[in-house]
């Protein structure tokens, strides 16, 4: 019963994300509408038009660098773990690396790591 209604939970906040995203699409889309409208057919405000073109294009490329750099974090994240997994490792087979113990490094429940897992094939499939 847990696990269904964990499921459903997740299917209903991918839903809730999707219809945010949604929104503040359709809020910029009508923003650059109205923006548009108010514009007439003057040759300034041809080139209002432009430059507002170039302001969007540059807000939407600044957006997907975020997105990019904050999946990258989570991935660096993931790879520090396994690093710190292999370097206590090898300090008990005798080595000299900082951690000489395996209990040093933070052990995360089943379930957290199943949901870290599930998150990272998501933001690699809407990538």
């Amino acid at each position: 019963e847990k696990e269904i209604w964990n499921r459903e939970k997740l299917s209903l906040q991918k839903s809730l994300k999707q219809a945010n995203a949604e929104l503040s699409k359709l809020r910029a889309e009508l923003r650059s509408e109205a923006f548009l409208r108010e514009l007439g057919s003057d040759t300034e405000n041809a080139v209002l038009r432009r430059i507002y073109g170039k302001y969007l294009r540059a807000e939407s490329f600044r957006k997907a660098l975020i997105y990019q750099k904050k999946y990258l974090l989570l991935l660096l994240g993931g790879f520090r773990e396994c690093e710190e997994a292999t370097l206590a490792l090898i300090a008990r087979m005798g080595g000299q690396p900082s951690y000489t113990d395996l209990e040093i490094i933070p052990h995360h429940s089943k379930g957290f790591t199943r949901f870290r897992s599930a998150v990272r094939v998501s933001i690699a499939i809407s990538r």
